[in-house]
């Protein structure tokens, strides 16, 4: 790469990132004015979402649909073919 076309590369780059930081100023201005939380940099690790609980029968339930939906597309697939 030429020494031409790295400088613009970094010129074009420092632009976008100014860029980038003023849509992030604007969308934290309109997200105050709604009057909503400001968006965090990541996602806390402290509340981890529970997993709903599932009875072994509804298990089964879920496990006899799934089969019988893949029998009936089987079934299908042998008459196409």
């Amino acid at each position: 790469m030429s020494t031409n076309d790295r400088a613009l590369l970094e010129a074009a780059l420092i632009g976008y990132q100014h860029q980038a930081a003023q849509l992030a100023e604007k969308i934290a201005d309109i997200r105050r004015q709604l009057g909503g939380k400001p968006a965090s940099a990541a996602p806390t690790a402290a509340s981890p979402k529970k997993r709903r609980a599932m009875s072994a029968a509804a298990r089964k339930r879920i496990a006899a649909a799934q089969k019988k939906r893949w029998a009936e597309y089987h079934r299908n697939q042998e008459g196409k073919s």
